[in-house]
């Protein structure tokens, strides 16, 4: 999915994790998915970008739109490992041919297609307890394991918020309300389909780690409680890192309402610039026509870390131990030297006796 997680997967199968924060940064993008894990306390994590999307529908005489979207999340760690705030939020402009009457008409719209705030929980972290680290064997420490598969697990519930509620472009995700509203309803202040100030999501995620590279992330949401046309939906990914820098993903997404339905995959990946910054590209379709969909578009994220270094109980945090060690390992090379030295020291003394 991301190279947030495909870095942690090197933090996971090389040592042990007691909290959610890592020494990389831990995003979300590329990729509509959200992991299972938290930034972690005291990071504040920005993931913001553009896309170029562009549908055509046939059902509306391929009636076409170009458009632009900026996203972006902010994401917070906060109170304990386990807990994260986070935004997230997508606005969409662009330019709607309508192909229904002769000459094609043009409008120009702009609005939200998510807006969301909502609060994630870590249920269940399966990399928790200490593993044993076999230092003989790369293929002991590599090779598929069935417990791998035992998913880390999240739930975030929060709203969505509708700013624009008497002047709204896409009404639920749709992008064509505009012209398959009734002419004459249309006329006497009627507005097609309205979607309310304030509805509800829930999402549980899912995320496995296995053979050393490899992440697997499931979405499962139930979107708009309480409106008129609530929606569910699927996210699959599957991540693979091939380098400590790079990363590339594969996904499939699912939505099912009665005013969208819709099957969309993605490709892309993802580049570490810095232990606190990601850059990331994708591509993406879907399998029908009614409208298709083709988007492409790159991000970027970034993270503030606050992070303490050791957490409530005082038990050392990763960056902590690598520390140690290093210095450790230096405070035994000055003891190495300096014995090789005393040493040499002394066999010339002995032959010159």
């Amino acid at each position: 999915m991301r190279i947030g997680i495909h870095l942690g997967l090197l933090l996971f199968a090389c040592s042990t994790l007691f909290a959610q924060y890592t020494d990389q940064i831990n995003s979300n993008r590329p990729g509509e998915s959200i992991g299972a894990f938290s930034v972690g306390t005291g990071v504040i994590q920005f993931e913001a970008g553009g896309e170029y999307r562009f549908y055509k529908h046939k059902g509306y005489n391929n009636s076409k739109i170009n458009g632009n979207i900026g996203f972006f999340s902010l994401r917070w760690g906060f109170l304990k490992e386990q807990l994260e705030l986070t935004y997230e939020g997508s606005y969409l402009m662009d330019k709607l041919t309508s192909a229904i009457v002769t000459p094609n008409p043009v409008y120009k719209q702009d609005g939200f297609l998510r807006n969301f705030i909502g609060v994630k929980y870590l249920v269940y972290d399966p990399f928790k307890k200490e593993e044993e680290i076999n230092v003989y064997s790369w293929d002991a420490n590599n090779s598929f394991r069935i417990r791998d598969l035992i998913p880390a697990v999240s739930l975030t519930i929060g709203a969505n918020f509708n700013p624009k509620l008497n002047d709204q472009s896409f009404p639920y995700g749709d992008v064509f309300n505009i012209i398959h509203r009734p002419i004459l309803y249309q006329n006497i202040g009627g507005m097609g389909i309205i979607e309310p100030l304030l509805s509800y999501r829930a999402t549980l995620a899912t995320q496995s780690h296995f053979l050393g590279t490899w992440v697997f992330v499931t979405n499962f949401s139930y979107d708009r409680i309480a409106s008129d046309f609530p929606e569910q939906s699927y996210i699959l990914t599957l991540t693979h890192t091939f380098s400590p820098k790079w990363s590339v993903y594969m996904e499939n997404q699912g939505i099912y309402s009665e005013v969208y339905v819709d099957q969309i995959f993605r490709t892309g990946a993802a580049f570490l610039l810095t232990d606190d910054i990601q850059i990331e590209g994708s591509i993406g379709a879907n399998t029908k026509d009614s409208p298709s969909l083709f988007s492409m578009n790159a991000g970027i994220s970034y993270r503030l870390d606050f992070h303490k270094d050791k957490d409530k109980a005082g038990i050392q945090s990763e960056k902590d131990r690598k520390k140690a060690i290093k210095k450790e390992r230096k405070g035994l090379d000055k003891q190495a030297k300096k014995a090789s030295k005393s040493q040499r020291k002394a066999q010339r003394k002995a032959r010159k006796n």
